[in-house]
């Protein structure tokens, strides 16, 4: 039987369509919170994570990949590829009133579960959500047809106003019938993970999924056989392990030699000075954030065993990162209560003393800009469309360019208005063209929190400590760990880069500011 040429058209658009839609490749964003620039071992950590270690060689690490230094405000860029005050988020969850610091996701802006579900993606999230919960700004209400989350974090979810979890936008208790009773979110997160990923296969759809871990956040919490197996591991100290991390950076190719390792803080006591009791302490409380980190990459092991269990590990591209730099909050002795400490009950932080550690050879920590804060790994896999295996990538790139990407590769369009409301354009470019080795176009990173501002062209990096301290100028290509300030030598150049962050600044909601607390006043 012949067949019409319009219709041999028609047939062959048909089959070319259907099989574009079925090597749609799957997509994986994986964050983890709170943990530092050098805490895995592809990144220089003596923290063993063989998973992801696994992943970075038989795929990519970018080096000069950054977040927004804290966690809701990542979230907000993340899931949007914008600024975090355009999408309402600049700050935390309170609402100051002000178009930036509404502490929700707005409506001039989409997630990656709203643009990837038009183009045929079945969209799942899984872990910390913390973008609006309390403001009705659900996962459901974003896009995601499946979702098991929790507004904001915790390991094992005790009778507190962090205990409970959202099924489908469902609120659940912790008894409910529908989870294990003996849980460890950890394990949780990735469980319905792939259980939603079982159900896209059944409905024959790529799937993204966003996997949120809140592992290694506080408090720090982990099963007592798995802290046992790191007591005493730590006892050589921050001062001695930040020298051998930096010399793995080193022999990895992942910092430059020109480099100084960032002084220990003058807060941050020489190891050799404390107390055997003092040591002991500490001791413990790194091997309750080491096993928080190691169970975190067996899950992302369980998660690849799944994938390749259902024959789509090839075509899936996998993103892991980290939402900010290591956490010094608790200040330099940290935190080490509970009995036993990393318990359901305790209360553990990692604090200033181990996250000078964690962010190896950075300075500053969460909250701030300067590369300790925002500098986060980025690991990309993916053996049908990434070619190159164990290699570097320098290029410069942040949170903004998740969305791009994702869109990219999935073949999906991003809106100009979306249920009646015009969208802000996304900021970000795709990370495609760094997949294969070439640069990507665009030249200028901006970044504020809490008034800690930062705006990167090219090489050079302005940074602020706070609203009230003075810019300054570090060279990234040869000064990476901003040992030496150069604002003094160039004024003209500070006065530009000045100029730039305020014209960014009014464009992207950070101004009018608000005071960072519940019903603040603007300030301008």
């Amino acid at each position: 039987m012949k067949i019409a040429p319009f219709l041999q058209l028609t047939l062959a658009l048909w089959i070319t369509g259907a099989i574009e839609a079925a090597e749609k490749p799957n997509i994986i964003v994986i964050l983890v919170d709170d943990m530092g620039f050098s805490d895995i071992g592809c990144y220089g950590g003596e923290i063993p994570t063989p998973h992801l270690d696994q992943l970075a060689a038989g795929g990519l690490r970018f080096t000069q990949f950054y977040n927004t230094g804290r966690c809701c405000p990542t979230r907000a860029s993340l899931l949007t590829g914008l600024y975090p005050h355009q999408t309402g988020v600049g700050h935390m969850n309170d609402d100051n009133g002000v178009p930036g610091y509404r502490g929700r996701l707005n409506e001039q802006c989409v997630t990656l579960a709203e643009v990837l579900r038009p183009a045929g993606y079945f969209t799942a999230m899984t872990g910390k959500w913390h973008v609006g919960q309390e403001h009705g700004v659900t996962p459901s209400s974003r896009g995601f047809e499946r979702s098991l989350n929790a507004g904001a974090g915790g390991f094992y979810y005790p009778g507190s106003p962090r205990a409970n979890l959202f099924l489908n936008g469902e609120t659940l208790q912790r008894k409910n019938g529908k989870l294990p009773d003996d849980w460890y979110s950890t394990d949780l997160w990735t469980d319905f993970g792939i259980k939603f990923i079982d159900q896209a296969l059944t409905a024959k759809q790529p799937f993204f999924l966003y996997l949120a871990h809140n592992a290694p956040h506080f408090p720090l919490q982990a099963p007592q056989d798995e802290i046992a197996k790191f007591r005493g591991k730590f006892k050589a100290g921050w001062d001695k392990l930040r020298d051998q991390r930096h010399a793995k950076q080193l022999e990895l190719g992942i910092v430059d030699q020109q480099w100084p390792m960032a002084e220990r803080p003058k807060e941050v006591q020489a190891w050799n000075d404390l107390s055997a009791d003092e040591q002991e302490r500490f001791d413990h409380i790194m091997a309750i954030y080491a096993a928080t980190i190691a169970h975190m990459d067996r899950s992302v092991g369980r998660l690849v065993a799944s994938l390749k269990e259902r024959g789509v590990f090839d075509n899936t591209l996998i993103l892991f990162m980290s939402d900010n730099g290591g956490n010094a909050e608790s200040g330099p002795e940290g935190i080490l209560n509970g009995n036993p400490p990393g318990s359901e009950t305790s209360n553990v932080f990692q604090g200033q003393s181990w996250a000078t550690l964690s962010n190896t050879p950075f300075r500053r920590y969460k909250h701030y800009n300067h590369e300790g804060g925002i500098a986060t790994p980025l690991i990309a896999h993916w053996p049908a469309g990434i070619k190159a295996h164990g290699e570097l990538r320098r290029q410069p790139g942040h949170l903004v360019d998740i969305m791009a990407t994702c869109a990219d590769v999935g073949g999906a369009g991003y809106p100009k208005e979306f249920k009646g409301h015009a969208i802000v354009p996304m900021e970000g470019t795709s990370l495609v063209p760094a997949f294969g080795g070439q640069p990507l176009k665009r030249d200028t990173l901006y970044w504020e929190h809490e008034g800690n501002a930062a705006v990167r062209v090219g090489d050079r990096k302005l940074v602020r400590l706070g609203r009230s301290g003075k810019w300054e100028l570090y060279d990234l290509k040869s000064d990476r760990t901003e040992a030496h300030d150069l604002a003094a030598a160039n004024p003209d150049e500070v006065k530009q880069l000045a100029a730039n962050w305020d014209a960014w600044a009014a464009r992207a909601q950070v101004k009018p500011r608000s005071n960072g607390g519940k019903g603040g006043k603007a300030k301008p």
